[in-house]
């Protein structure tokens, strides 16, 4: 009966007169009934002399409860049905909209993949915010045929370039939206209304990172990672370089997440938004690419030594060309091609494009270091064509860029085609941050008395796809959300709005309309999608902060249905971390607050069989609920196998139980600690941390 009265009728667009005078008629091309992944109707189209799509999700009218809810795609959008894929679902997707009594709306944000709509070019108030907009509006005149009236209130939300963008589309959507919440965005400041590109400091930084991966690849990277985790010396430094020290500092100095030292290791965003913007960059900053290799002034010019062994500039024959379906034979078992298999099965299984040639296998490709290399194919079908290795296993050389290339990659490449592998530019990007400094503070290290220390550059422009910079000025409400260990938008990004707020709107009006919660232990991405460190499952340190997504949400819509305003988490950030106070009540915001100790400290030292007392101490911050669920693995390996029972309704709980290991090696006991607003162990919002201490066994 619900599904009849809700696709009863077809939905006529003729009425609707549009606000942006860039679109044309919006037009349907489907509408049908789905019951995956949630029960629903499913229209799709787009505006007419566009390549602006939207699909619009509409549950039954008996789940809905009067909301719009409009996810913005990350990195650089292009596609309007990313939250129904498989990536949607782990950020909740059409189900978590259901649960918050919402419709869904999607753009692909003004483009198709990454490349530019040509009519409109490298216009980034169309990729920023407008196409989203006009599509979230047209969703209001499509409602109000399937439910019979528009929504009351609308959302917009997203992480990372979602995150980037949401802002964006409260600031220019009057009218249209009555709250956003973005979680990990970045990006600059500007007046409202302008119209310029973005000039972003984090592609930059990322140069930064790639270089201390690549300085460090292997046992240096390792002891790293040991010495920042519980129970380690604390001390990253040991055993290092004085460049490879000064390196290290630098990224740190820059904000890179303490403590998530092991995706230095594992860049996976990060490399891709080289591919998609080295282009740009090498064409509008060419001085320095030049420079960087025969100027004083820059490392490549007067140390080579640094970068002379990693070097790579030759010409290579292709042996076979790759696809993802091709990953999923018996040719890619092999251990050493797993995490590559299951990212680019990932992404093909959102694109649903299994046959798209992703990955060449090389001849006679030299030492040197791979990743973010050129590939330039120099002849046959596909002369010409540019592209930057973003993974790599051995000779197998997996590759993205920018425009067509990101959409076509190794199309018409055969084996025997020949190709081009240079790698100057990322060499160069590595020491990038040297010489590209805002005013930001977080760069007076690279200063003496306001002075440069390295010759300068301008920073560079983003891509048009990011849109325009932020200017803080917007109405309704807007929470934002960041995480501690994020190594794609790091901590110094999670502040830049609430600057910019209280700059274009005054403190006094900001607490009316801003709030900012930090997330403890939390990645770029859920563990889920994350690689594993082979001796300890990566959500060992790592949490799902998904709930916290949603639990936002939620509090959004109470805060602008009901005038009741979200925590806010109490934090200080000094070169470049962010510390959070150690106590539920000083700290604030939603999660529970959680600590590990073993025979009293954060490391202990046992023979083998010898048990250790371990202490958990856990507590929800207030009004965030009361702790639901506690979790323990001992063994490294994330399967949080023991549940330990607890009395129900307790916001603050000491635990103690003894453990004991029969083989030797390095253990951490890890508490996995849930809470939920309704005391509900069952609900969907289990806002999570997690807390460990480390156990060697001799």
């Amino acid at each position: 009966m619900a599904t009849e009265a809700l696709t009863a009728s077809a939905i006529n667009p003729d009425g609707y007169a549009v606000a942006d005078a860039y679109f044309g008629r919006p037009y349907i091309d489907r509408d049908e009934w789905r019951e995956q992944p949630y029960p629903h109707r499913n229209i799709h189209g787009g505006f007419e002399n566009t390549d602006t799509r939207f699909t619009f999700y509409f549950p039954a009218i008996e789940a809905w409860e009067g909301r719009m809810y409009h996810p913005i795609e990350g990195a650089h959008a292009g596609h309007e049905e990313a939250f129904a894929g498989m990536m949607g679902q782990l950020l909740g997707g059409l189900p978590m909209i259901a649960r918050l009594g919402g419709y869904m709306v999607e753009s692909n944000c003004g483009h198709i993949g990454d490349d530019i709509d040509r009519r409109a070019g490298d216009d980034p108030t169309l990729y920023g915010h407008r196409a989203g907009v006009e599509a979230a509006r047209f969703s209001k005149h499509v409602c109000k045929q399937v439910y019979g009236r528009e929504p009351a209130y609308s959302y917009v939300w997203g992480g990372s370039g979602g995150g980037r963008r949401s802002p964006l589309h409260l600031e220019y959507g009057a009218g249209v939206y009555d709250g956003a919440l973005p979680f990990m965005g970045g990006g600059d400041i500007a007046e409202y209304g302008t119209t310029a590109r973005v000039r972003s400091e984090q592609p930059v930084h990322f140069g930064a990172m790639f270089n201390v991966q690549r300085l460090l690849e292997g046992d240096k990277l390792d002891r790293v990672i040991d010495a920042m985790q519980p129970g380690g010396s604390g001390n990253p430094f040991g055993g290092l370089s004085a460049h490879e020290r000064e390196e290290l500092a630098n990224l740190y100095r820059l904000g890179y997440p303490r403590g998530d030292e092991f995706m230095i290791a594992k860049p996976m965003g990060q490399i891709w938004l080289w591919s998609s913007i080295a282009d740009m960059l090498i064409a509008e900053d060419g001085d320095y690419f030049r420079n960087f290799w025969t100027k004083p002034g820059y490392l490549g010019f007067d140390e080579p030594q640094h970068v002379q062994e990693d070097l790579i500039d030759q010409h290579c024959t292709i042996v076979r060309v790759v696809t993802p379906r091709d990953l999923t034979t018996d040719a890619f078992a092999a251990p050493e091609y797993a995490e590559m298999r299951a990212r680019m099965t990932l992404s093909a299984s959102g694109s649903g494009n299994w046959d798209l040639p992703i990955a060449i296998e090389l001849a006679d490709l030299p030492p040197g270091y791979r990743l973010g290399a050129g590939v330039r194919i120099t002849n046959g079908d596909a002369a010409g064509r540019q592209l930057y290795c973003t993974g790599f296993v051995g000779n197998l050389l997996f590759c993205d860029g920018h425009g067509d290339a990101n959409l076509i990659r190794f199309t018409g490449v055969k084996p025997g085609d020949q190709i081009h592998v240079d790698n100057h530019a990322f060499l160069a990007f590595c020491y990038y941050y040297r010489h590209h400094l805002s005013s930001d503070a977080l760069n007076d290290f690279l200063r003496l008395d306001g002075v440069p220390i390295y010759p300068q550059h301008d920073v560079p422009l983003a891509s048009p796809l990011m849109g325009v910079p932020y200017s803080g000025r917007y109405e309704g409400k807007l929470l934002w959300i960041h995480h501690t260990h994020d190594a794609s938008l790091w901590p110094p990004q999670g502040i830049i709005y609430k600057q910019a707020v209280e700059a274009a709107q005054g403190h006094e009006k900001a607490r009316e309309c801003f709030r900012l919660q930090w997330t403890e232990n939390a990645e770029h991405v859920t563990p889920l999608l994350l690689p594993t460190h082979p001796a300890r499952a990566t959500n060992t340190w790592l949490i799902d902060y998904l709930p916290s997504v949603e639990q936002g949400l939620a509090d959004l819509a109470a805060w602008v249905e009901k005038g009741i305003p979200p925590a806010e988490t109490n934090f200080t950030m000094v070169d470049g971390k962010v510390s959070l106070p150690p106590t539920a009540a000083e700290r604030g915001g939603t999660q529970p607050v959680a600590g590990v100790t073993v025979n009293g400290g954060a490391r202990t030292e046992v023979a083998a069989g010898q048990p250790v007392t371990i202490q958990l101490d856990a507590e929800a911050p207030p009004g965030a609920g009361t702790i639901t669920q506690i979790q323990w693995d001992f063994d490294n390996s994330g399967r949080f196998a023991i549940e330990q029972p607890i009395m129900q309704g307790e916001t603050k709980l000491s635990l103690s139980m003894t453990h004991a290991y029969d083989q030797p090696g390095t253990y951490f006991a890890v508490a996995r600690v849930r809470l939920n607003r309704e005391g509900d162990p069952t609900a969907a919002r289990q806002v999570e941390n997690l807390a460990a201490a480390r156990i060697v066994v001799s």
